[in-house]
């Protein structure tokens, strides 16, 4: 079987991606340094423990299994971190990234799968959000991966490597089979939070109810992990079977409201979301959402979980079964 390492892959989106590869054939090895990612996730492949930064135990990994591919989730992904502790994200996302690029060209692997993100385009002008729109983050996290992204560009004109990154705004819900879940410490994602509030009866945090939406609450873009998934090994094809290398969005096309998630939680796990309303966050926009497009047409991706009640249960179902 053909080895794709996935660095990252003890992570919440990585690790979804190892058994995505693992039904499409392919043998995953996951690289981690095991600081957010969790080693018993690891369940498709074999387990390197390493950091992206360390130029030598990269290379012995490569050279022990010389995979044909990289798919690159190793990165840091809190916004307002970024903001606070910005040498944080500098550091990994940025330096982490150009050693592990580096590894692969001393390697003779020049293919990647990176996991980038729509924090890259800012302030968007006009929706839905587009590969083409104007790319301007308001972050350093945002910024983080447009370097990279930028990096990827240089590298395949003067070096060859043929690249693909992934742009997506909210990674939900979990493995409808029940092998995965979603361990964040501290957790930032809306409905994980939202579902340890209903199932526990705590507060969960609304800010904005004065929007200009349907409702008043924000509106974003939530995209299944497992479309995630299948998206990022569809990429490996593109680009074996001579696909251009760039970006593709990874989004519904369409957005869904604080209150409508909040409904579907309320659904799924059978009992309300106790809210406690906020004040906007500063740089919060009204409504996100961006075009799949792209990828429906040249990676042949077809999302299954359009709708936010069926993406919400695969999520609700997993914190129910492991409540402890």
């Amino acid at each position: 079987m053909k080895h794709i390492l996935v660095v990252g892959g003890a992570g919440y989106i990585g690790s979804h991606a190892c058994k995505a590869l693992s039904k499409a054939g392919y043998t995953p090895v996951v690289y981690d340094n095991l600081v957010y990612g969790h080693e018993d996730a690891v369940k498709w492949g074999p387990f390197e423990r390493g950091d992206i930064a360390d130029a030598a135990r990269l290379d012995e990994v490569l050279a022990k299994y010389k995979p044909e591919c990289v798919m690159h989730f190793a990165a840091f992904a809190a916004v307002g971190e970024s903001v606070t502790d910005p040498a944080k994200y500098y550091n990994n996302n940025i330096h982490g990234s150009v050693c592990l690029l580096d590894a692969m060209r001393r390697n003779g692997i020049n293919t990647i799968v990176f996991s980038s993100t729509c924090a890259t385009y800012g302030e968007v002008r006009s929706l839905p959000i587009v590969e083409e729109a104007e790319q301007n983050p308001v972050n350093p996290y945002g910024f983080s991966k447009l370097v990279i992204e930028q990096a990827l560009k240089d590298y395949g004109r003067a070096y060859g490597l043929k690249w693909v990154a992934m742009r997506y705004f909210n990674a939900a819900g979990l493995d409808p089979e029940g092998d995965l879940g979603e361990r964040h410490d501290p957790e930032t994602h809306a409905i994980p939070l939202a579902v340890l509030a209903a199932m526990r009866q705590t507060e969960f945090n609304v800010f904005g109810t004065d929007y200009d939406t349907p409702d008043g609450t924000a509106v974003r873009d939530y995209i299944h992990v497992c479309d995630l998934a299948d998206a990022h090994v569809r990429a490996i094809d593109y680009l074996r079977n001579g696909g251009e290398s760039g970006a593709f969005n990874l989004a519904t096309g369409k957005g869904t409201s604080v209150k409508e998630l909040l409904d579907a939680v309320s659904l799924a796990v059978g009992s309300p979301v106790p809210i406690k309303y906020a004040a906007r966050r500063a740089g919060d926009a009204p409504v996100l959402y961006a075009s799949g497009d792209k990828a429906r047409t040249l990676l042949g991706w077809n999302p299954q979980y359009t709708d936010i009640n069926l993406i919400v249960k695969t999520a609700a179902d997993w914190f129910k079964a492991n409540r402890n």
